[in-house]
Formats: structure tokens, C-alpha cells, sequence
């Protein structure tokens, strides 16, 4: 399997699963205790508009190598018209671009890189 020809939205399905787990275990872990507050907290990072400010902000410190902007820039220019009424169609690209890079570095299994971009987006805590 040639990881560079899977379709984005499938890369993304993947790293929606894998940043969420993250983000999961890094609540858990930080103390909170309750169902109703953890769903809370999750959405400051799981919303597509939280995860776009990661991915912008992180493209803006370079943090990315060239290829990583480039699976990301594949997602957010991927031709699709669906999208969550909560946010514009921008804002959801970059999100699903986040989500991509992460089910691409999975599949290519580069878990560290994973956690480096992680610990960037949870201020050095996972």
C-alpha cells in the first residue's frame, strides 16, 4: 500500500480517531473526573475551528517539514462542498488537514512525530 496515493478524507477519518484519543487521555490524565466536563474541555481542541488555529499556527512557527505541508495542503484543497454549518468551508479544510497529517504519519508509523505534534498543540503536556 502506498500510503501517498490513500485519499485524504480517508487519511483524515483515521486521524480524527487518533487526535481524539489524545485529546481523550490528556483530559483524563490532567484530573477531570466527569463525563459532562471532559466533553467540555475536549471541544477547546477537538472543534474544527480549534484545530485550525493548531495547524495554521504551527504552519506560521514552521513546525511542519515540507512534506507534512504538503499531505496538509492535499486535504485542504481536496475538492468537497460538505461541510459541519458550525464553521466555513476554510476553517474545515485545515481541520481535516490536521486530521490527515496524523492518519498519514500513523499508517507510516511515526508515532513520535505524532506525539511531537501533540505535545505542540497540548503546551508540552501529553
Amino acid at each position: 500500500m502506498n500510503i501517498k496515493e490513500i485519499n485524504v478524507l480517508v487519511l483524515a477519518y483515521l486521524g480524527d480517531t487518533i487526535y481524539e484519543d489524545y485529546i481523550r487521555k490528556y483530559l483524563i490524565n490532567s484530573g477531570i473526573n466527569n463525563v459532562n466536563d471532559l466533553q467540555k474541555q475536549a471541544v477547546n481542541y477537538v472543534s474544527a475551528k480549534n484545530q485550525a488555529k493548531y495547524v495554521m499556527e504551527m504552519i506560521d512557527n514552521n513546525f511542519f517539514t515540507d512534506e507534512e505541508v504538503t499531505i496538509i495542503k492535499r486535504a485542504r484543497n481536496y475538492k468537497t462542498t460538505s461541510h459541519p454549518k458550525n464553521c466555513d468551508i476554510v476553517t474545515y479544510k485545515y481541520a481535516t488537514g490536521l486530521e490527515s497529517l496524523i492518519g498519514y504519519l500513523e499508517l507510516d508509523n511515526k508515532k513520535e512525530r505524532i506525539d511531537e505534534i501533540m505535545t505542540y498543540i497540548l503546551g508540552g503536556a501529553i
